[in-house]
């Protein structure tokens, strides 16, 4: 990965060279050394008031560990899903439940995951033991909303102060989920090359027509922090825009979108009448499904919103990055350079990659 190291002067820096989008062994390399070691979305808290218990794999199982949440009273714990005794699955679908039991042999634990009870276990020394409870996961929970972390390299504070920050104003709690404004969507791309596309505005006036009557081109702004970073878009003509509090760091400004990527597959688009959050989850090589979840907050507010044209800008941007993808393997094609006005957020993510997979 020497010659991935990219600049961090972006005025002299490449961009990925093209082997980094269609190498097998360093797609491979990229589930630990990229998504095991980041933070994932892990759903919403209401999960609760429907079950007690919840089994998940993150990535729909490109990281395959299982995994299970729990309400413990008013916490949430994130916990292997795997029996400490012999290694079997402990819970296979939610349901409310005061205890988890191993269906194998029937061993025992707490919501939280402390070991309990163990039939025919009489007599066997030095047991329990701490490796008899279940492992816990990181788990952070801002607003509603669920992260954890297989083995976190990097903190996520930061990134949700840059959250609250901008958004921080807005009834996030009250935000609900909309399952007929939420879909998959599977393409036929590397998985971070739809990150790459999302992390600059510079296409959309050539890409995103209808985007470009809504969002002001001059005006867009990329704002950069540790692992994660803001594209702001301000209103054009009448597009509905925040109601932004005096003191707000962009008081005075006509903001219709925050943009929001975290590192290294996430993205939250907040917009006035609530939020789309996009979940890039990677196949293999050559395919990428990506989850739209959106929660809402204000329908009256998402017909003259900027966010109104999801699905027409998902398209537009699905023949892009498809169409990138089959660029990416000529034979002529080696690197690009960066727009230092309007790349700056792809330059960001070039370089975590290069860290985290160097």
């Amino acid at each position: 990965m020497g010659i991935y190291k990219i600049n961090p002067e972006i005025h002299k820096a490449k961009t990925l060279p093209a082997t980094f989008y269609r190498d097998q062994s360093l797609f491979d390399k990229s589930i630990e050394s990229v998504f095991a070691n980041s933070w994932q979305f892990a759903g919403d808290s209401s999960f609760s008031d429907d079950f007690s218990i919840k089994p998940f794999q993150l990535l729909d199982g490109f990281l395959p560990e299982p995994l299970l949440l729990s309400k413990s009273g008013e916490d949430i714990n994130c916990l292997s899903n795997v029996c400490t005794h012999r290694g079997n699955l402990l819970i296979s679908k939610p349901g409310k439940m005061k205890h988890l039991v191993c269906g194998y042999h029937g061993r025992k634990f707490d919501l939280e995951g402390k070991f309990e009870y163990m039939p025919q276990f009489e007599g066997v020394e030095d047991f329990p033991a701490e490796c008899d409870n279940l492992a816990k996961v990181p788990i952070k929970d801002w607003r509603q909303f669920l992260f954890v972390s297989l083995d976190p390299k990097i903190e996520i504070e930061s990134t949700l102060k840059a959250f609250d920050e901008r958004v921080g104003f807005l009834p996030i709690e009250k935000f609900k989920f909309d399952q007929s404004r939420s879909m998959d969507y599977e393409i036929n791309t590397h998985w971070a090359l739809y990150c790459d596309n999302f992390l600059e505005g510079f296409h959309i006036p050539f890409v995103h027509h209808d985007l470009n009557e809504a969002i002001s081109y001059p005006d867009y702004e990329t704002v950069l922090f540790d692992y994660c970073n803001l594209q702001i878009g301000t209103s054009k003509n009448e597009t509905e825009c925040f109601d932004l509090p005096v003191g707000h760091i962009d008081y005075g400004k006509k903001v219709a979108a925050y943009y929001f990527w975290v590192y290294p597959n996430m993205m939250f688009n907040f917009y006035p009448w609530g939020l789309s959050i996009n979940i890039v989850k990677p196949i293999n090589m050559n395919k990428t499904n990506v989850s739209f979840i959106s929660y809402v907050w204000d329908e009256s507010k998402i017909e003259n919103s900027a966010g109104a044209l999801l699905d027409s800008v998902e398209m537009e941007d699905e023949e892009v990055v498809e169409g990138v993808h089959l660029g990416l393997k000529s034979r002529f094609y080696q690197a690009g350079r960066f727009s230092p006005s309007m790349e700056k957020g792809v330059h960001h993510f070039h370089r975590l990659l290069s860290e985290f997979m160097g």
